[in-house]
């Protein structure tokens, strides 16, 4: 027997290669590193994502509405890069798209137009507009000057004057004959009587005789009928006077004018948009002159405010400038509020109130992006409130609206601007992770409408050579983009080997390269702390992680440090009964490490089953309690072929405060219940992890290498013995990658890890008892562990069947 249980122990046991990955330093020399000499060194190169290449190349070659993509992976896969770097390319290659601007609408200036114009020409269109506004103030009023406007002036002033002279001339020869003489005063006619050919003043006229006065009045009434006879037509001959001379400004002003309004045209003559534009404006310009730049008022405003004034009514807001050979625009926000992906209208104060016009309309992300493509964050954009309902109906309409999303929330403001629709053309990206995506799919139809590509990144890495290369190129280029030392071939593979490890795989690297590049910006420090000179070696990237061990290990250093204290019982030497060390991993934010805990089982005659503690007391979650029910199934199928199988157990992870997840602990609780069952001791000097299912297969875990380096730790803390080790899942030995404090424990002997397939392998190693093998009768051996435990059972059976008698 006990030749058996070494062998057993022989083959259980893992050697140091296959403790983790083997890989050369050789493998990342310079002269492997694939890479084309002429790229930019800033230019990132990508590794892996086929998958989510080969859907991205689709969705973004996809011209149909609703084919918008849906970036599915973790931070820090790369995900942006990659995208960014295909947009970049594809953009280039496809025309810059055109101009929008905003314009004065003249006839309902709350709703402002629309222009749409080539690219590169919104500048040259605001120039151009530019230069008409200082033709329009160095024309006017100084155009009225001319005398060939003052010659006609002088005629229209000349006919009116005739007209009125003569009328006023009919008036006073009827006033002559009567002794009487008109004159003009203040603009006014008046009458006096004449004595021997003089006007009689106040006081002459009021020594009159009663019967002079009495004519004169006579004389006076007469006169003024004829003079109103006379003057009938005077409104009429004025407002034809205010019409010519209206018409003459109107015609001297258009005149000057119309040069540099076909100026204009011809400039513009290839763009049928602003020669529209144009049209509205040489249609309103002539009346914004001469009401704006015609002033003969005290307080006429200065040249820098006519100038304002003239802006705000001429010159298009050109929301995002374009360059005819950049391509299409690509455009990541990362605060895609409502204002910052639709834009907004900005309202300013004059005179004590609020006012807006087209002049102060600011572009959003989506007409930046229009005609390319827009990245998001998806949980970003979700958080912000109504921006996610709007920016699906924009997609569906193909049109930017400019608003207030609140306006049917809040009181009216009074004057507030409608600018037109733009149309919209844009590919948008959402960058998100799996939560988002399927629950947007689960509760959102136009979700699935709207964003039918999914590119679907990957976790992990292949381990080939060529990913490795490319792995290791990346690194290097991380370290001459940052003005790093040069990167030495074992401190490449010591990144990757990090890379491997946080993917808990042997042949799969984490996709994760933010947390390579972390270490690797952490290594530079170190290089730097030790005077800056030669290499960059895997001396420093060990510097760097027992730096980072140390920063975040307050939590793990207490944790040991109360085992050795015996604050938490757990032994590394002897034997006991229903007690097994059992291995869990802990996670509070960036401190992931493993500590053992001991797990406990007792059991006595009864019927209640096997009872887990900690679901009892609500710490043990959903996985961890239907872990422990397989035990029941488990003990049931081994043992209750023959009779049923009475028993009551309790389970309990000891001196755990906290909530508990996950069927890890599975192996050990059935280990420490067959021990309680069969009163054989469990070897301390040996920590177990696994899970398994009700026939006694031993399936993987995760965190195994924290686990193991865990208990490993405490271990080397009392003292390693020779004997110490852990158990764990076969299946779990491709993820092995272990430190190199555990590795050379391995070769020295001075530590063991045993891969198991059955419980029954672990019930050995650990009772250092053959397990048995059932008979064609169906019982076990006497001595061995099933042998005993089906004893114990057919015992508890007996008793309670007792009881019933």
């Amino acid at each position: 027997m006990t030749e058996t249980l070494a062998c057993l122990a022989d083959k259980t046991r893992l050697g140091v290669n296959e403790l983790t990955s083997p890989l050369s330093a050789s493998l990342f020399s310079p002269d492997k590193i694939i890479a084309d000499k002429e790229d930019d060194v800033t230019k990132q190169t990508f590794v892996g994502h086929e998958r989510a290449k080969e859907a991205l190349a689709f969705g973004l070659s996809m011209s149909a509405i609703g084919f918008n993509v849906f970036a599915l992976g973790e931070h820090g896969t790369g995900r942006q890069t990659l995208i960014k770097q295909m947009l970049t390319s594809l953009a280039s290659e496809q025309a810059s798209p055109d101009e929008w601007c905003y314009t004065n609408n003249f006839d309902e200036s709350h709703i402002p137009l629309t222009l749409s114009v080539k690219p590169g020409g919104g500048k040259k269109l605001l120039q151009s507009m530019n230069k008409f506004i200082d033709v329009l103030l160095s024309l006017f009023p100084e155009i009225f000057d001319n005398p060939n406007y003052q010659r006609q002036k002088s005629a229209i002033d000349r006919e009116f004057n005739q007209k009125y002279d003569q009328a006023i001339a009919v008036v006073e020869e009827l006033a002559l004959k009567k002794n009487v003489i008109l004159y003009e005063e203040n603009g006014e006619v008046g009458f006096s009587p004449l004595v021997d050919g003089k006007p009689l003043s106040d006081k002459d006229f009021t020594n009159l005789s009663e019967t002079d006065r009495t004519n004169f009045y006579q004389s006076l009434n007469e006169l003024e009928n004829v003079l109103s006879e006379q003057l009938l037509e005077l409104p009429l001959w004025k407002r034809l006077s205010f019409e010519q001379l209206k018409k003459l400004k109107n015609d001297t002003a258009e005149k000057a004018i119309e040069p540099y309004i076909k100026e204009l045209e011809q400039e513009f003559s290839d763009n049928k948009g602003i020669i529209d534009y144009l049209a509205k404006v040489k249609g309103h310009v002539i009346d914004v002159a001469l009401e704006v730049l015609v002033t003969e008022a005290d307080d006429a405003p200065t040249d820098k405010e006519l100038r304002k004034l003239m802006v705000e009514y001429f010159l298009p807001n050109l929301l995002v400038p374009r360059n005819s050979t950049q391509g299409a625009p690509v455009v990541y926000e990362q605060n895609p509020t409502y204002q910052n992906l639709f834009g907004h209208v900005d309202v300013t104060s004059f005179q004590g109130g609020s006012y807006s016009s087209y002049r102060l309309i600011r572009p959003g992300a989506l007409h930046k992006a229009n005609g390319g493509y827009l990245l998001l964050d998806a949980e970003k954009l979700l958080s912000q409130p109504v921006v996610w309902s709007r920016l699906k109906l924009a997609l569906k309409t193909q049109q930017i609206t400019i608003e207030n999303p609140y306006a049917e929330f809040s009181p009216s403001s009074g004057y507030s601007l409608q600018p037109s629709k733009i149309p919209l053309q844009v590919k948008v990206i959402l960058l998100g992770d799996a939560e988002i995506y399927y629950t947007l799919q689960d509760y959102d139809q136009e979700f699935t409408e709207l964003f039918r590509v999914l590119a679907d990144f990957d976790r992990h890495l292949d381990k080939t050579d060529s990913n490795l290369i490319a792995f290791g190129e990346l690194i290097r280029l991380r370290a001459t983009k940052n003005n790093y030392p040069e990167v030495s071939d074992d401190a490449v593979l010591a990144l990757v080997r990090y890379a491997l490890r946080r993917g808990e795989h042997k042949h799969k690297i984490s996709a994760n390269i933010v947390q390579v590049n972390d270490l690797l910006d952490e290594a530079n420090y170190c290089w730097e702390k030790q005077g800056g000179k030669g290499l960059l070696t895997s001396e420093h990237i060990a510097l760097a992680q027992a730096a980072k061990k140390r920063r975040i290990g307050r939590l793990s250093e207490t944790w040991l440090s109360e085992i050795k204290e015996q604050q938490v019982l757990i032994n590394t030497e002897g034997e006991f009964i229903g007690k097994v060390n059992g291995l869990t991993v802990l996670e509070i934010g960036d401190s992931i490490f493993g500590t053992p805990a001991r797990i406990t089982a007792t059991v006595y005659a009864g019927s209640e089953g096997v009872t887990d503690i900690e679901r009892e007391v609500d710490l043990g979650k959903s996985i961890h309690s239907k872990g422990v029910l397989l035990l029941t199934g488990y003990l049931g199928h081994k043992y209750g072929q023959n009779f049923a199988v009475s028993i009551s157990a309790n389970i309990a992870i000891e001196q755990s405060y906290g909530h508990i997840d996950g069927d890890s602990a599975s192996m050990a609780e059935l280990c420490a219940l067959i021990s309680s069952i069969t009163l054989l001791p469990i070897d301390q000097s040996l920590a177990i992890t696994g899970s398994i299912n009700q026939h006694g297969e031993v399936q993987s875990i995760g965190g195994v290498n924290e686990k193991i380096e865990g208990f490993f730790q405490l271990c080397q803390d009392k003292g390693l013995t020779g004997k110490q080790g852990v158990i764990i899942p076969k299946t779990n030995v491709i993820n092995l990658m272990l430190n190199d404090e555990v590795i050379n424990a391995v070769s020295r002997g001075e530590f063991a890890i045993h891969a198991v397939e059955t419980i029954d392998q672990a019930l050995e190693l650990l009772m250092n008892a053959e397990a048995g093998v059932i008979s064609k009768t169906g019982r076990y051996p006497r001595k061995s562990i099933h042998g005993l435990a089906l004893d114990k059972l057919e015992k508890f059976a007996d008793i309670l069947a007792g009881d019933d008698e």
